[in-house]
């Protein structure tokens, strides 16, 4: 099977990148809003006291959060 160059035009690819940065842009918003509604501070839990549980329940809600954008942009 032959693939074309057809997904390389300026419009796809600029498509592609502001769709990316717009899921990025979600992602770390959603953090914020969490990270605010929870008792306490989940970057410092996590960097400053090593706390690898709570990396794993973010972990797992990053990808989740991932999941809808994408869904959501994609269809």
């Amino acid at each position: 099977m032959i693939m074309s160059w057809d997904w390389l035009h300026p419009d796809v690819v600029l498509g592609s990148v502001l769709y990316a940065l717009l899921g990025v842009a979600l992602l770390w918003v959603s953090f914020a809003v969490i990270d605010k509604i929870t008792p306490y501070k989940l970057w410092e839990e996590i960097v400053e006291h090593k706390n690898v549980a709570l990396g794993i329940v973010v972990a797992g809600m990053f990808i989740a959060i991932g999941q809808i954008v994408a869904a959501a942009i994609h269809g």
